[in-house]
C-alpha cells in the first residue's frame, strides 16, 4: 500500500467532482511554488494531524518554473490556493472524502467533501481550509482553532472540518469541528 499522499494533479474530476481540471491545475502549481519556497523537489515528507491520529506521507512534486513563480507571486494567493489542494489531498488519503463541490460564502467553509460517488450535498461534510507560510506549529495549530471556530460559526448546519497547511514546518492538520 502507498503512503504517500495522492498526487496533486489528480484531486481533480471525476474522482473529486468539485474540482475542475484547470482549478487543479492552477492549485498543484500554486502548491508546488509554496513547497519550492522551503523545500527540494522531488519529493517532501508531511507531518499529518488528522483527528487524533499521526501520520508521516510523502508528496511527490515538481520543482516549479519562472512562469510559475511569477504568476504566483502574490504570497497570500498563492499560500491560499496551495492548501486547498493540499488539504483535499490530506483529507482523501486519511478520510476517504473527495470534494464534491465549492462552497458558498458564510458557510464557514471553502469545500463540501463527501464520499465518493455521494451527490446529495445535505449528507456533505464541510471542510474550512487555511494555509501557513512561516510559522512555526504554534502558530499553525493558532491558524487550526481560528478555523475551527469560523467553521462553528458557519451558516450552515452540516458538519465540519477545519484544514490548516504548515509550508515551511511540512504539515497538515485535519480537525472536526463541534457544531453547535
Amino acid at each position: 500500500m502507498n503512503n504517500d499522499l495522492p498526487e496533486l494533479r489528480t484531486v481533480r474530476h471525476p474522482r473529486h467532482p468539485g474540482i475542475s481540471s484547470g482549478v487543479c491545475e492552477g492549485f498543484s502549481e500554486a502548491a508546488e511554488v509554496c513547497l519550492a519556497r522551503h523545500h527540494v523537489p522531488p519529493r517532501t515528507i508531511f507531518l499529518i494531524e488528522c483527528c487524533g491520529n499521526k501520520f508521516r506521507r510523502g508528496l511527490i512534486w515538481t520543482q516549479p518554473d519562472n512562469t510559475a513563480e511569477r504568476a504566483w507571486k502574490n504570497r497570500d494567493d498563492a499560500t491560499r490556493d496551495a492548501s486547498y489542494i493540499i488539504s483535499l489531498s490530506a483529507v482523501e488519503k486519511e478520510l476517504g472524502l473527495v470534494a464534491l463541490s465549492r462552497a458558498e460564502t458564510r458557510t464557514g467553509a471553502d469545500y463540501y467533501i463527501g464520499q465518493p460517488g455521494a451527490t446529495d450535498l445535505e449528507e456533505a461534510f464541510r471542510l474550512e481550509v487555511s494555509g501557513v507560510d512561516h510559522g512555526d506549529m504554534r502558530t499553525i495549530r493558532g491558524r487550526l482553532r481560528e478555523k475551527e471556530e469560523q467553521a462553528s460559526r458557519g451558516d450552515s448546519c452540516l458538519p465540519a472540518y477545519a484544514s490548516v497547511v504548515g509550508f515551511r514546518e511540512a504539515t497538515i492538520l485535519v480537525s472536526f469541528v463541534q457544531v453547535t
